[in-house]
């Protein structure tokens, strides 16, 4: 099975979050690449079998939450028929911002599998379940 984590972060909490993912999917056995939004390498995502796209939540504490920088998001790669694990770094409240993310991503054409919620300061919680859940929809 082949992985590939792709981020936008504007802090560094997303990116350290793409990196904390990477490393439980690598832990389960999967080859996997982390890329920024930026710099996705083709052929990895080509060849993936699993894509985990992340972002942080923009907007202001009470209303307005949007995924961040969803631009770069919408002019990435085609993911057609990939299957994608969204997530999302945020500091206070989230809001509707992952199910508005998954909604881009469906609308690049992927099959969102698993979404994930980070709060910044316990940027670890949750991961090996996500990772797990997520790698269970890949067929054996």
């Amino acid at each position: 099975m082949q992985a590939v984590v792709i981020y936008e972060s504007l802090t560094g909490n997303t990116a350290r979050a793409a990196r904390l993912i990477a490393d439980e999917v690598a832990a389960q056995g999967v080859d996997v690449t982390v890329f920024p939004v930026t710099d996705i390498g083709l052929k990895a995502l080509a060849d993936a079998d699993v894509v985990f796209i992340g972002t942080w939540v923009d907007g202001l504490i009470l209303f307005g939450h949007r995924p961040g920088r969803a631009g770069r998001i919408k002019a990435m790669p085609v993911i057609d028929g990939k299957r994608v694990a969204a997530f999302m770094t945020f500091a206070v409240h989230a809001g509707k911002a992952l199910e508005r993310f998954a909604a881009v991503l469906e609308e690049r054409g992927a099959t969102v599998v698993s979404r994930l919620l980070l709060r910044r300061d316990h940027l670890d919680r949750g991961i090996a379940d996500f990772v797990s859940a997520t790698l269970a929809t890949v067929p054996a």
